[in-house]
């Protein structure tokens, strides 16, 4: 299986409000930057769908370490908050559609959840940030 490192970021002007998601994926030497925006969405719709888009990338199963500053992301999946979810039937859990998405992902990939400390000192989540930031401008100069 190939090793795969994905690291992910969503962000939000407003909440809810225009946001932007980016994914950075590496495997040996190469990288590969994605990322996408929503005119109306949450800060926690674009961490998960940065998650989902990252993985959906992936053209074969794969061992992914995902890095994410999201500890709405990361503690799903670390603190078994998910089979909670489950056993309280999704109540009152927002974003179901995008946790069975990412849940469906992660069960054909063996992936590995990893917190990073958001704005700091972390080049690829700091990358990550800076290209979802950019595609909220790109979504605010498209109104214009």
């Amino acid at each position: 299986m190939k090793k795969v490192t994905l690291y992910t970021d969503g962000a939000c002007s407003g909440n809810p409000g225009p946001g932007g998601w980016a994914s950075v994926l590496i495997y040996g030497t190469y990288v590969k930057e994605i990322s996408g925006g929503d005119v109306s969405t949450t800060n926690n719709k674009m961490e998960l769908t940065a998650v989902i888009m990252g993985l959906k990338t992936l053209k074969e199963p794969c061992e992914v370490d995902v890095y994410s500053d999201s500890t709405y992301v990361v503690n799903a999946f670390l603190e078994h908050w998910i089979e909670g979810w489950i056993s309280r039937g999704w109540k009152n859990v927002k974003n179901k559609e995008l946790w069975d998405e990412l849940i469906s992902l992660v069960a054909v990939h063996k992936a590995r959840f990893n917190k990073v400390k958001g704005h700091s000192d972390n080049e690829l989540n700091n990358r990550c940030d800076e290209l979802a930031r950019a595609e909220i401008k790109k979504l605010a100069l498209d109104k214009i």
